[in-house]
């Protein structure tokens, strides 16, 4: 299943971070690519990509940190 959101903290509605797929990023210079769950390094890992449809790995978060997910579905 494919990640659209993930927070980050453990109070979801007031003190967490949420990045989005599509969210944009760097001031506008990037937008949130790809939110995936890596099972080797035991975490969650989000990609950027640049005007020029570059992709960047941008944060790692281990599998320890209060997360929540939202999966997108579609009907």
């Amino acid at each position: 299943m494919q990640i659209r959101k993930i927070s980050i903290g453990s109070d979801y509605k007031s003190d967490s971070m949420n990045y989005a797929v599509g969210q944009k990023a760097f001031n506008g210079k990037y937008t949130i690519h790809l939110i995936e769950h890596s099972i080797a390094s035991k975490g969650y890992k989000i990609y950027v990509e640049n005007d020029n449809e570059e992709v960047f790995l941008w944060k790692f978060f281990n599998d320890n940190m209060p997360i929540a997910i939202e999966y997108n579905i579609d009907f």
